[in-house]
């Protein structure tokens, strides 16, 4: 299984458009082949070191990940986060079987 995992602090965090832009991450869950799991959600700690939000993703294998940026699904969500978000951090790793 392979992770993804970013954190986007937005330009404007007023309630709304944290809504808005969770609602957003959410409208990709069970539209993408490969995507097992999709988490997204405000965050709720509001310490100095929180981000607005946080997205949590699982794919089956990295190349369902890979096919997932490309995909017609998830260009518009990135979009819209580009236009949103003043910056952000990710991760990304290999999730090793148990």
């Amino acid at each position: 299984m392979f992770r993804h995992i970013v954190l986007f602090w937005l330009k404007e965090p007023t309630e709304e458009n944290i809504r808005v832009t969770v609602e957003t991450l959410r409208s990709m869950r069970g539209k993408i082949p490969g995507m097992l799991t999709l988490e997204a959600d405000a965050d709720q700690a509001a310490t100095p070191r929180s981000c607005h939000i946080c997205l949590c993703e699982s794919f089956d294998t990295r190349e369902s990940y890979e096919a997932y940026r490309i995909h017609p699904v998830h260009l518009p969500v990135q979009a819209h986060m580009h236009a949103v978000m003043e910056r952000s951090a990710s991760a990304d790793y290999e999730v090793p079987a148990l």
